[in-house]
C-alpha cells in the first residue's frame, strides 16, 4: 500500500478549510502553544513589546481589509484607532464592563468610520485618500478641543481592564488578552474573505465597474468594508487605551497613520497574513534600531547619536526597499518558501 502524497480534496467545504491537513493544524497547535509559554521566559521590557505587536496586528489586519482587499486607501486609520480608544475610556468612566466596552468602542468608531466613507462612491484612488486624510485632521481637532468627552489636551485615564473580577493589570495578563483579541480579529477577517462579502470586496478592488456589471452594490459594499475595518479599528484602539491606561490627542496623529499603511505594504497587500507580518515587522524595527544604537553606542560615541537620529530615515529606507525588491510583501515571500519546502529536495 502506499499513502497518499500532497493533500487531494473532494468538497469546496474541505478546499476552503482554514487549515487544511493535519500537518498544518498540528504546527499551527503547537504554535499558539510556544507563543503563549514565551511570555514566561522574557522580561518585562519583551513582553510588553508583544502587547503592542498584538494590537498592532488588529490595526494592521483592519487597514488591509478596507486598501488592500477592497482597494479603498484610507489615511485616517490611525484617529479611527483613537475614536476607539476614547469611546472606551468614556464607555468605562460611565461605569460599563470591560465586555461590553471593547464591542461598544468598536460599534462608535464603525458609525464614525461608515460616515467618513460615504464620499467613497464618488471619489476614488488619491482623491479618496486626501478625503480620508480630512478625517484624520478632523478627528484630531475632535480629539484636542472636545474637552468634555476626551478631556481635550490633558487626555483621559482608564482603569486596567476587568473580566468577571480579574483584573488584567500586569504585562503578562494584558498580552494574553491582546493576543486573544488579536486571534479573534484575524480569524473574523480571514472568514470575511471566504464568504461573498469577502469576494464582493475582492471584486470592487480589481475593476468597479466589472463589479458593478455583475450585480455588486458598490456603495453598500464601501460603506460594509469603512464599517467593518474602523469597528476592528475601534476594538484595537480600545486595547490601546487600556493597556497604556491613559490616552492623548497626539497618540493618533497622521504618523500612526503611515505606519499602519507600511505594515500593510511590507506585509503584503490583500494577505491576512501579511498584515501579521506587517505589524511584527515595522513594530520590532524601531526597537532593534534603538538596540543596535545603544550598543554601538559603547563602542562608537558618535555613532549612537546618529542612528537614533537616522531612525525616521531607515524607515523610510526599509519601505522603499521593499517596494522595489518585494513589491508583494512578506506574505509572498512566504509563499515562496512553503513551495520550496513542497517541492524538497526537487529543484522543479
Amino acid at each position: 500500500m502506499h499513502g497518499q502524497c500532497g493533500l487531494f480534496f473532494r468538497t469546496y467545504a474541505g478546499e476552503a478549510q482554514l487549515f487544511p491537513g493535519r500537518f498544518l493544524k498540528i504546527s499551527m497547535l503547537l504554535f499558539f502553544a510556544a507563543l503563549c509559554l514565551a511570555p514566561w521566559a522574557m522580561n518585562k521590557y519583551l513582553v510588553s513589546i508583544l502587547c503592542l505587536i498584538n494590537i498592532s496586528v488588529i490595526g494592521a489586519v483592519s487597514l488591509n481589509l478596507l486598501t488592500g482587499s477592497c482597494g479603498q486607501i484610507s489615511l485616517g486609520h490611525g484617529a479611527f484607532f483613537g475614536v476607539g480608544a476614547y469611546s472606551a475610556a468614556y464607555l468605562a468612566n460611565l461605569g460599563l464592563p470591560f465586555l461590553l466596552v471593547l464591542p461598544g468602542a468598536g460599534a462608535i468608531t464603525a458609525l464614525t468610520g461608515m460616515v467618513f466613507g460615504l464620499p467613497s462612491l464618488r471619489l476614488k484612488g488619491i482623491y479618496l485618500a486626501i478625503a480620508t486624510l480630512a478625517a484624520q485632521l478632523i478627528l484630531e481637532y475632535v480629539f484636542l478641543h472636545w474637552d468634555a468627552v476626551t478631556g481635550g489636551s490633558g487626555g483621559m485615564a482608564l482603569d486596567p481592564p476587568s473580566i468577571f473580577g480579574f483584573a488584567f493589570d500586569s504585562d503578562l495578563k494584558m498580552f494574553y488578552l491582546t493576543l486573544a483579541v488579536a486571534a479573534l480579529c484575524v480569524l473574523c477577517v480571514r472568514n470575511v474573505m471566504r464568504t461573498c462579502l469577502g469576494r464582493a470586496f475582492v471584486a470592487i478592488r480589481d475593476y468597479h465597474l466589472s463589479a458593478e456589471i455583475v450585480g455588486v452594490d458598490l456603495f453598500a459594499y464601501k460603506l460594509r468594508a469603512f464599517g467593518l475595518s474602523s469597528f476592528l479599528a475601534g476594538v484595537g484602539g480600545a486595547l490601546w487605551g487600556s493597556y497604556t491606561m491613559y490616552i492623548t490627542p497626539e497618540q493618533f496623529g497622521i504618523g500612526l497613520s503611515v505606519s499602519y499603511l507600511a505594515m500593510i505594504i511590507i506585509g503584503g497587500l490583500g494577505s491576512v497574513i501579511g498584515g501579521v507580518f506587517g505589524a511584527v515587522f515595522i513594530t520590532i524595527l524601531p526597537e532593534l534600531l534603538n538596540f543596535i544604537a545603544q550598543h554601538a553606542g559603547a563602542a562608537f560615541t558618535d555613532l549612537s547619536g546618529a542612528l537614533l537620529a537616522m531612525k525616521e530615515g531607515v524607515f523610510g529606507l526599509v519601505l522603499v526597499l521593499f517596494l522595489i525588491f518585494e513589491p508583494e510583501g512578506l506574505a509572498n515571500r512566504w509563499r515562496l518558501v512553503k513551495s520550496y519546502w513542497k517541492l524538497y529536495p526537487f529543484a522543479h
